[in-house]
């Protein structure tokens, strides 16, 4: 009875050494493959070709015309590429280009020169073609998490806005850029004004990042002649989870000149009120800024970086990681439904 007690101990001991040693084992593999991976990474950054971020969206812009340049997507390529921004965000690239790659999509590392950054560039493959479809583009920030984003719904139409993105961009990390594809009248009737549709990639993609919690500001620009007593018009569209971040938006800028109309202070021309995306942040109870420039700020290099500074004021506050969920995107993805 004891010879058996003790072979059973024996045994039981034996298991338990082998137990460790296996553990001990996928340990050093699995850090092994993390080493490894890593390597890889870093061997891909060094690949990662130095780029003009500036240059490349106006070479992106360039063929933006009315008339041409866009065809509507269905609802399974609009569902697509969102999520697969979704699980670029969340660090699943492998997964993510198999997605967008199936949606005719490319995505690749870039170093913008000005900043140093890294960036993920998400581009469609027709954007080149004879007969693009128009659907976007996006970058976003590779060396911060992505907490915000900087939408242009409108570029060349509302003249400048892309390049005051870029800068924006470029002031503050942990930003996400999202870039309409084509002009707003290039398809039939509204169908590529995408901040008055929903049925966009470009929206489809707001909407993604509202999903997260993340905090928008889109650029929009105005003729002179619509508030020629205003350089800039701030509105929270139909929203008030942004009020705070308006007023504050709004004073940076009237503290450097700018003749600034609070669209929740007083009525103002073209608070975006039929904003799509303005309003999907809003059911979200996401904070969403509507801001229109006149061409003055966007056509002169120092008023813009001004004004591009002055969002920064906004934009590095978003950035950093909200009280109670520093793990996540913020306060904000806490009132998800």
């Amino acid at each position: 009875m004891r010879a058996n007690c003790s072979r059973t101990i024996t045994i039981a001991t034996i298991l338990l050494v082998v137990a460790g040693l296996a553990g001990a084992a996928t340990v050093v593999l699995r850090n092994a493959r993390t080493v490894t991976g890593a390597a890889a990474d870093h061997r891909d950054d060094e690949r990662a070709p130095r780029t003009d971020l500036a240059r490349s969206v106006a070479d992106f812009t360039r063929g933006f015309g009315p008339g041409h340049g866009y065809r509507e997507p269905d609802r399974a390529d609009r569902t697509a590429v969102a999520t697969a921004i979704g699980l670029l965000l969340d660090g699943h690239r492998h997964e993510a280009e198999q997605r967008l790659s199936q949606r005719d999509f490319t995505v690749r590392t870039i170093v913008d020169q000005d900043s140093g950054r890294r960036y993920a560039e998400v581009a469609d493959r027709t954007d080149d073609a004879v007969a693009p479809r128009g659907w976007g583009r996006f970058y976003l920030d590779l060396d911060h998490r992505p907490r915000w984003s900087v939408q242009v719904p409108h570029p060349v139409a509302d003249q400048g806005t892309e390049q005051l993105a870029v800068r924006v961009l470029r002031d503050s990390p942990g930003g996400v850029l999202v870039i309409a594809g084509a002009h707003r009248k290039a398809g039939e009737g509204n169908s590529a004004d995408v901040a008055h549709r929903r049925d966009t990639v470009f929206h489809a993609v707001c909407a993604e990042l509202a999903r997260r919690g993340m905090p928008g500001v889109q650029l929009h620009g105005f003729a002179a002649s619509s508030a020629p007593d205003h350089d800039v018009i701030v509105s929270t569209g139909v929203g008030r989870e942004g009020r705070s971040d308006g007023r504050a938006l709004a004073d940076a800028l009237g503290a450097h000149g700018f003749r600034v109309c609070r669209a929740w202070a007083r009525t103002c021309p073209l608070e975006g009120q039929e904003n799509m995306q303005g309003r999907v942040a809003d059911a979200r109870h996401v904070p969403f800024l509507h801001v229109e420039f006149a061409p003055a700020v966007r056509g002169a290099d120092a008023a813009a970086e001004q004004a591009a500074h002055d969002i920064g004021t906004v934009t590095r506050r978003w950035e950093r990681p909200r009280r109670h969920d520093e793990s996540d995107l913020g306060r904000y993805s806490k009132r998800r439904p």
